[in-house]
């Protein structure tokens, strides 16, 4: 089972105010050697119509995948590919446990509502089905990139929809929206992940590193709510060089090479001071 398919299946079984990841999870010596271990931040709070969330790159390497606002329906966040290339990425699941994307009945599929011209549209498969979309964001490592994903229900279905802040023309971009069968579910168990899916074995020697700040949920009533608080998990690639803390008031998640465990111990909540916290024009 892939990372964000145990995710999702978890985060699916959750209450509606309260967010908790698998604690202990079996050992699974394949990935020993082979990958970095995923490591993810999960943020208690409750259901909310929309989710706004900061990043900053410290490091990174070939096939990293820094998503920054994951959710109970969808992902979206930064990834490096091979030779320097960059994305941002977004994707939104079909309902179901399928892996053939082509095997989805088309009433079943995610629909395209919006996408900006500059963003590529495509499906995916093997880690559970739906839509993704694609912008090319040569984003810059010490630079803070910025997010909102919001969700709007649409008869028997949620229409989810990516933001991106532009840092060229300093204006909110809309990037796309995907419409999918959520059972009249809006954002739920809302979480950031750092994701080595290179796995060659090289890529388990390089150090990758995020902080994530500044994060809110707007409720269903329309407040919006500061996420001072985070559960740091991981997945189960049984390699102990990973850590996560707090640092210039954002959380931050380390995985790879010779990271040492030195700040918040593996399944432990942190909570961080209110200072830095500051709801921008949406």
């Amino acid at each position: 089972m892939t990372l964000r398919n145990l995710c999702r299946f978890i985060l699916g079984l959750l209450p509606l105010f309260v967010i908790t990841f698998a604690h202990d999870l079996p050992g699974d010596e394949s990935l020993r050697g082979i990958a970095c271990r995923s490591v993810h931040l999960g943020y208690p709070s409750p259901a909310g119509t929309a989710f706004y969330n900061e990043v900053t790159i410290d490091q990174s390497a070939e096939g990293t995948y820094f998503c920054v606002s994951a959710f109970n329906m969808g992902y979206c966040g930064l990834q490096e590919l091979e030779k320097g290339k960059k994305v941002l990425i977004f994707s939104v699941w079909d309902p179901g446990s399928q892996n053939d994307p082509k095997a989805v009945k088309e009433e079943q599929r995610v629909k395209l509502l919006h996408k900006d011209p500059d963003v590529r549209i495509g499906r995916f498969g093997n880690e559970g089905t739906g839509g993704q979309s694609f912008f090319d964001l040569d984003w810059k490592p010490g630079e803070t990139y910025r997010i909102l994903i919001s969700a709007k229900l649409d008869g028997e279905r949620t229409a989810y929809s990516c933001h991106l802040f532009d840092p060229q023309t300093q204006a909110w971009r809309h990037l796309a929206t995907f419409s999918t069968l959520a059972k009249g579910k809006l954002l739920e168990g809302c979480y950031s992940f750092v994701e080595d899916f290179r796995r060659n074995r090289v890529s388990a020697t390089q150090v990758r590193s995020a902080r994530f700040g500044n994060g809110w949920i707007k409720t269903v009533p329309g407040q919006w709510v500061a996420l001072t608080k985070a559960r740091f998990t991981a997945d189960a690639n049984p390699v102990v060089n990973i850590n996560a803390g707090i640092k210039e008031d954002q959380f931050f998640l380390t995985t790879g090479g010779l990271t040492e465990n030195k700040d918040a111990k593996l399944n432990s909540e942190m909570q961080r001071p209110p200072s830095g916290l500051k709801l921008p024009e949406l």
